[in-house]
């Protein structure tokens, strides 16, 4: 996961504009800026226009996460290396992050399987990760968007 964390900004300079990349990797790097912590409650769900929107359970946790927006959009960009996010919209949806809570305790999958599964998902972005020239660097981004489709699919 280390490596894939390093390889974003590569991918997103190889990407370009792919817009299904941009809200992949920003959805990877927040689920790594905002730590265990955060992760059952505070769930990226779209990138639109730039603006990263954040599911949250309440309005008290959309209150403290929009006091700490701009230290955690700093480290979002940082990590990405490019401003790919410019604000964070922290919307309260309780459904959404229950959903995302239920699939954090889904059993430990093999490695094995959960990668076959997570490529599978990514089909739809083998046009755009061709153009990613190391064959390495489009492996991880394939893996990271298929995790991410997966999840969001609920597979």
């Amino acid at each position: 996961m280390n490596d894939l964390i390093r390889a974003l900004p590569g991918i997103l300079r190889a990407a370009g504009d792919v817009h299904e990349v941009a809200e992949a990797a920003a959805a990877v790097a927040w689920r790594r800026v905002s730590g265990e912590g955060l992760r059952g409650k505070a769930v990226p769900f779209r990138l639109y226009r730039k603006t990263l929107i954040v599911a949250v359970p309440d309005a008290t946790w959309q209150k403290q996460l929009e006091l700490e927006s701009s230290q955690l959009l700093f480290r979002l960009n940082s990590m990405l290396g490019q401003a790919v996010v410019t604000f964070i919209e922290f919307r309260v949806d309780p459904q959404t992050v229950r959903a995302e809570r239920a699939r954090m305790i889904v059993p430990e999958v093999k490695s094995e399987e959960r990668e076959a599964r997570a490529l599978r998902c990514a089909d739809a972005l083998d046009k755009a990760a061709a153009e990613i020239k190391d064959e390495h660097l489009r492996h991880s981004f394939l893996l990271a968007a298929g995790s991410c489709i997966a999840a969001r699919e609920g597979k």
